[in-house]
């Protein structure tokens, strides 16, 4: 007696409607028709899975579109609306919080200063923050579908930080933690990482194979995109090139080593030099160097020459075809380009820096944020895809 195939049947449903629904996101507005084609799917099956979108409400017809003789096709297009994530970039000194849509379109922001690290007042702080933002959804058929949270340590593969040296936290269980007190998924990853992700999918990345992110805030922590994929290294570390020793016997770092790049190349190394001319904050550097203030201006490019220092390196290791600047310093990019440019002619191999790009991220101070939230879009499309929702 012959088994029913259903069990394979139903995987087929489930991949053919991810191919479908990737068609829509990737290629609309399109009609059924042009999904066919695109797909290589007979029409009969496309009309039924598209139904079932449509349903679902993921999917929606918007009319007609041109006719190539005949009747004019019906267009679809994805419905970003059905549902929203909440994306969280934890800085050192700040909580930037966003609600998306699942189009990455942004329909709420929330900002605010970080004034105490510890970690009992910080996970205080970004519940307050997730409170917020999931007050503020809009009504939808998938409410809030998940949160995406980049932290500036390193993160194990269950949501632990294990390591973030400028917060001084050690083993915090926090995607556990966030996962129970709301009671949706929660998605960790260290914040340069996630600001990878948000210049590749909507910033200064996009379609490029090759790219390293550097976010240079407090201190320097790097994402690494290789042929179009993240690079996690061996065991999900990779990318604390914040700590590459560029001084042999140089200041004493956090993290145990010493001559540490972010100490030479940060935020908080520029301010450090800038407090005792008057400027305590970035703001401040940034008002006097609009200013014309010279002291001030070759600060910013002392910085921008150890920042190239360590670019150099990377390059030479990487071989990328862009290297995107972001985060809190991306502000300072006026200042900051000629002397990271200089560094890096003067220091990166000939060949490596040929068609080597030096970009300052799209997103502003939000790459992170945005890839933090894409994190949690792409966790629930994986979802969809699987046949969970």
């Amino acid at each position: 007696m012959k088994k029913k195939p259903t069990g394979d049947l139903a995987l087929i449903k489930k991949i053919n409607t991810s191919i479908v629904l990737d068609a829509v996101l990737k290629h609309a507005p399109l009609s059924r028709a042009q999904i066919s084609e695109l797909t290589g799917l007979n029409k009969a099956t496309v009309s039924s899975l598209v139904q079932d979108l449509i349903d679902n409400h993921f999917v929606l017809e918007i009319g007609p579109g041109q006719s190539s003789g005949g009747r004019k096709p019906v267009m679809l297009l994805f419905n970003g609306k059905a549902g929203y994530a909440i994306g969280i970039d934890l800085g050192v000194n700040y909580i930037r919080g966003l609600l998306v849509d699942l189009e990455g379109g942004v329909a709420r922001e929330y900002q605010q200063v970080l004034k105490r690290q510890d970690a009992g007042f910080a996970i205080e702080q970004l519940e307050q923050c997730i409170e917020t933002l999931l007050r503020d959804a809009p009504e939808s058929p998938y409410g809030v579908v998940g949160i995406g949270i980049g932290v500036p340590g390193i993160v194990d593969g269950s949501g632990t930080i294990l390591f973030a040296p400028n917060l001084k936290w050690r083993n915090i269980e926090l995607q556990k933690h966030l996962e129970e007190r709301t009671g949706l998924p929660v998605t960790i990853d260290n914040e340069a990482n996630a600001g990878a992700q948000g210049e590749q999918k909507y910033g200064a990345g996009r379609g490029i194979a090759n790219q390293i992110y550097v976010s240079v805030g407090i201190g320097i922590g790097t994402g690494i995109i290789l042929n179009k994929e993240l690079y996690k290294g061996a065991s999900g570390f990779s990318g604390e090139l914040g700590h590459l020793s560029i001084e042999y016997n140089g200041k004493p770092c956090s993290c145990g080593n010493q001559g540490c790049w972010e100490l030479y190349a940060s935020e908080h190394a520029l301010l450090s030099s800038a407090s005792p001319l008057g400027c305590e904050s970035l703001e401040d550097v940034l008002q006097a160097a609009a200013e014309g203030d010279e002291k001030i201006i070759g600060l910013i490019r002392s910085t921008g020459d150890f920042l190239g220092a360590g670019i150099a390196n990377i390059v030479n290791v990487f071989n990328p075809n862009v290297v995107i600047l972001g985060n809190r310093m991306s502000r300072l990019a006026q200042w900051l380009e000629p002397a990271i440019q200089e560094a890096v002619d003067r220091r990166a191999l000939q060949y490596h820096r040929e068609r080597m790009r030096i970009l300052f991220a799209e997103l502003g101070e939000q790459s992170a944020v945005r890839g933090a939230a894409y994190y949690a879009i792409s966790s629930f499309f994986a979802k969809i895809k699987s046949g969970q929702h």
